[in-house]
């Protein structure tokens, strides 16, 4: 019997957490592991208490014609990476590894270049979180060094999306 490899394995985790989401044009699932055990989870949804988007039936995002990546203070969810790191205490955080996955809503099919957004960063950076590791393919992942997202600065050149 062939096992899964540790990484897919956690990335397989945090697609069963993207069914949690309640966007209706992109849900993600993303985990927090440090030293192999699973510290928070998080997924793309409203701040408590607020009406989703699929319970409301619509997209503001979509209803103005907002491109991916862009004007996300017109999006209802809080992204599944953020969920995850308010979710968990710094200290456990620290040295973590963050493992996402993003799904199309409409398709099933995975986001192409899936990434975390520019706030996203920075509150993945300020956790104290070391690598994120991000589904390509259903047996394919990229790893994404954080300090590198402290090195290359896109907010300095005015980069919009992921």
């Amino acid at each position: 019997m062939k096992r899964v490899d540790k990484e897919n394995y956690y990335l397989d985790i945090a697609e069963t957490v993207t069914e949690r989401g309640t966007c209706l044009r992109r849900n993600f699932g993303a985990i927090v592991v440090r030293n192999d055990e699973i510290i928070s989870t998080g997924y793309t949804g409203a701040p408590r208490g607020r009406e989703n988007c699929s319970d409301l039936g619509y997209c503001m995002r979509d209803k103005l014609g907002i491109p991916r990546g862009e004007r996300y203070e017109m999006c209802r969810s809080v992204h599944a990476e953020a969920n995850c790191v308010i979710s968990a205490a710094r200290r456990d955080t620290i040295g973590g590894t963050l493992y996402l996955v993003g799904k199309d809503a409409k398709t099933g099919d995975l986001v192409e270049n899936a990434n975390c957004c520019a706030m996203c960063k920075r509150l993945v950076i300020n956790s104290g979180i070391e690598k994120v590791v991000v589904r390509r393919t259903p047996a394919e992942y990229e790893v994404i060094p954080v300090k590198s997202w402290i090195e290359n600065d896109e907010t300095l050149e005015g980069v919009l999306g992921y």
